[in-house]
Formats: structure tokens, sequence, C-alpha cells
């Protein structure tokens, strides 16, 4: 992808959470720098190539949180910018003082199974005859 254009998603995507693109270069590297109070930054390197996105920080604060979305780039399959950034952005989370998101989905499996199987139900255990 063109830089222009990961530089236009990435501004994109600040629109939507407390970063800001505060850096763009793409001669040295193609690097994206990001910032959020309270003293919250990193940076993306963007492939320019075959290779795969780089996630990094500064502050040493930071690093241990940037880990999860280090991780989620080095998985299998070719991840695109955004979804790179939305791991980054669910792995500060606590550092933004932003509370975790919660899937409830599971909780709302778990409450269905509770109670009595229905009539269309199958019972398990041993029938009696």
């Amino acid at each position: 992808m063109e830089f222009k254009h990961l530089v236009e998603a990435a501004e994109k995507w600040c629109s939507g959470n407390p970063f800001d693109l505060i850096f763009a270069e793409e001669d040295d590297e193609r690097r994206l720098d990001f910032y959020a109070e309270p003293g919250v930054s990193f940076y993306v390197l963007c492939p320019g190539g075959t290779d795969s996105f780089h996630v990094w920080s500064e502050s040493e604060d930071c690093l241990p949180f940037l880990q999860v979305a280090q991780d989620y780039i080095s998985s299998c399959g070719k991840k695109t910018l955004l979804e790179v950034l939305e791991k980054v952005f669910t792995s500060f989370r606590p550092l933004l003082g932003i509370p975790d998101l919660e899937d409830d989905s599971f909780e709302h499996y778990h409450t269905d199974m509770e109670g009595e199987p229905g009539p269309d139900q199958q019972q398990m255990g041993v029938s009696q005859q």
C-alpha cells in the first residue's frame, strides 16, 4: 500500500480515539508516530514489500503493553494497519485509563445454558425404561 494511504488510514483511525498522529516519515523508514495523554506513545514501522508491520515505543512504560500487539502481528496471516492499530489501542487501554471492553457474549451464552432444559432439548444421563 502506498504510504500516503497508510497516513490517511492512520489519521482516520485517530479521529475515533485519544491518539494523535504526530509524525509520518517515508524517507528513511515508513514510520508513523502516535501520542496520547498521559504520555502514551508508540510508532509503527510499515512494510515496504514482504515485511510485516512492527510496533515499538521509546517509552519503557509503554513497551510491555506493546508485546501483545507485536505477538499479534507476528502470528500467521497478513495484518492491515487498522488491525494493528486496534490491537495497540486495546493493549494501551489500562495506560489510558479506559476500562476494558467486556465481551459478555460468553456470559450471555452461559446464562442461556443455565436452568432447566426446554422440551426440545434432550436430557443427558441414564434413561429409565
